[in-house]
């Protein structure tokens, strides 16, 4: 089973920082673009950020300059540094992965390439 497991988030007062993390395990061949988006209450999930494997970037207008994603392909592992946070960043931060990965089926071994989703993890800013 392929997972991606978030962490980093909580509480901040506006102006701080938080660094979230999401680590893909499993059966994971390659990982290709990774990324963020969030989704605050009542609103449509939007992108956040995304990184490809040779480490293009690309940002949503309202984080550019505040965040910064990267990646680390040898451990399946993508960040986002959230600095000078804002009330209106409060959001479900979800992890996405572009992934090839190993599947079985009646006993046959192959892989293929989908897209993953983590569970989200909470991000408030309030003071």
């Amino acid at each position: 089973q392929v997972q991606l497991v978030e962490s980093g988030g909580g509480l901040v007062q506006p102006g701080g920082s938080l660094r979230l993390s999401c680590a893909a395990s499993g059966s994971i061949f390659s990982t290709y673009a990774m990324g963020w988006y969030r989704q605050a209450p009542g609103k449509q999930r939007e992108l956040v950020a995304a990184i490809t494997r040779d480490g293009s970037t690309n940002y949503a207008d309202s984080v550019k300059g505040r965040f910064t994603i990267s990646r680390d392909n040898a451990k399946n592992t993508v960040y986002l540094q959230m600095n000078s946070l804002k009330p209106e960043d409060t959001a479900v931060y979800y992890c996405n992965a572009d992934l090839f990965v190993g599947k079985s089926y009646g006993g046959l071994e192959y892989g293929e390439r989908a897209d993953y989703w983590g569970q989200g993890t909470q991000v408030t800013v309030s003071s």
